[in-house]
Formats: structure tokens, sequence, C-alpha cells
């Protein structure tokens, strides 16, 4: 069973930045796509960003140019650099990965709030 830690959430002004980590509990090395999803009040979990293997990366329409997926195999883990936060990125966020021999896991999510 895949164990995945969220941190870096927090609350912070228009315009400014958050640094989102996701530990986790195994190799991450053998992880078929890692990615951050959020879910804002009355609105559907979307993906936000997502990495392959192989170190291919997609985003969401909203957030490109301001948010990078990146992750670390040494150190298992997948972080999501925010900039210039806008309040429609107000959200509970998730991590997520996915493997052909582990299934889907998820975080516990962490909550950021960016005010006006």
């Amino acid at each position: 069973q895949v164990q995945l830690v969220e941190s870096g959430g927090g609350l912070v002004q228009a315009g400014g930045s958050l640094r989102l980590s996701c530990a986790v509990s195994v190799s991450i090395s053998r992880m078929n796509t890692m990615g951050w999803y959020r879910q804002a009040p009355g609105k559907q979990r979307e993906l936000v960003a997502g990495i392959t293997s192989g170190g291919n990366t997609n985003y969401a329409d909203s957030v490109k140019g301001r948010f990078t997926i990146s992750r670390d195999n040494a150190k298992n883990m997948v972080s999501l650099q925010m900039n210039s936060l806008k309040p429609e990125d107000t959200a509970v966020y998730y991590c997520n990965t996915r493997s052909s021999w582990l299934g889907s896991s998820w975080g516990q999510g962490t909550q950021v709030t960016v005010s006006s």
C-alpha cells in the first residue's frame, strides 16, 4: 500500500507563491505517473499538473506558465511550485500516484487559500 503525505499548503495573498510537496512511502521510480489535483468547494476534483516516469509534464490551461511540477526520485517526492497565485486557485490540493502494479493512491490533501 502506498502512503502519500502532502505539505506546504497555507494562506497566501494573490500574486504570492507556495510550494507543495508530497512524500511517497515507496520508490517513485516505478510510478507511471504522478500528479496534483485540486478540488474547490462545490466543484469536481480536477487535474492541475502531471508528470510521467519519463519526465513529461502536462498542465491544466488555467495554471500553465504559473505552476511547475517536479519529481525527485532520490527523495521519493513530487512537488508543485505555484507562482502568481490567484483567488481562483483556492482549493484542497491532492497528490496522486499511479502504478501498473500498485494502482492509484491519494494523499489526504492540503488546503491552499489565496486571498484577494
